[in-house]
């Protein structure tokens, strides 16, 4: 049996019908559950996931099943495992994770994906690119990706690059968008308060209350 059969059948076996609709719910139905609470989620696949990291490649075919199945859970486990094996990962893979990440578009993948992609940059200075690039997409989940990649860099951040991707979605009516804008600065503020509060005097005009409010939680 394949891999991906194998995670189904434990899926399967640990799913709990009255979780899964609290939690379609609380995604506004969007997704299908199988009702497994995270800690309990990640608990069966951790042993799978250091036998994948063992391999020292990662598996795309399975990822892609995964990806296609309508369990939610299953996008989960594809973030879960490109986290594991991100020293495995270059930036000649974003072609293919970025077919996880225009679909089954939603803050909880998005989210995710952002940490994925940030790490490939800090190996690569051609994310940075590709980054100002995908900061005016069309689709804003996209850009919402490359508002927040850079969360947890600390010291490390790119504040060029980041003050170009923050500008490029200014001005905006989009509440994810604007929640993010928010929240790169706030994380940016625990690093370089001083950075942050410039920015806000030069943009204040053109920025969302929310986005305000959000930035200088800390400062």
């Amino acid at each position: 049996m394949d891999k991906y059969n194998k995670m189904r059948i434990l899926f399967e076996q640990y799913s709990n019908s009255e979780k899964a609709i609290e939690m379609s719910k609380y995604m506004r139905n969007m997704f299908k559950f199988y009702g497994i609470p995270t800690p309990i989620r990640k608990s069966l696949y951790k042993d799978f996931l250091k036998e994948e990291k063992q391999s020292k490649q990662v598996d795309w075919n399975f990822l892609n099943q995964c990806f296609q199945d309508e369990h939610r859970e299953f996008q989960y486990l594809v973030y879960d495992y490109l986290i594991k094996l991100n020293k495995f990962l270059s930036y000649e893979d974003i072609s293919k994770i970025e077919n996880y990440i225009r679909n089954k578009q939603w803050w909880d993948t998005i989210d995710f994906f952002d940490q994925v992609i940030g790490t490939i940059g800090l190996n690569d200075p051609r994310v940075d690119s590709l980054m100002l690039a995908w900061s005016k997409d069309p689709n804003f989940w996209v850009r919402r990706l490359a508002i927040d990649h850079q969360l947890g860099r600390k010291e490390k951040t790119n504040s060029k690059l980041l003050e170009q991707i923050l500008v490029n979605n200014l001005n905006s009516e989009e509440f994810f968008i604007n929640k993010a804008i928010g929240w790169a600065l706030r994380d940016y503020s625990k690093t370089n308060p001083e950075w942050v509060r410039k920015f806000i005097q030069s943009h204040k005009e053109n920025m969302a209350k929310l986005s305000i409010k959000e930035a200088t939680k800390y400062i």
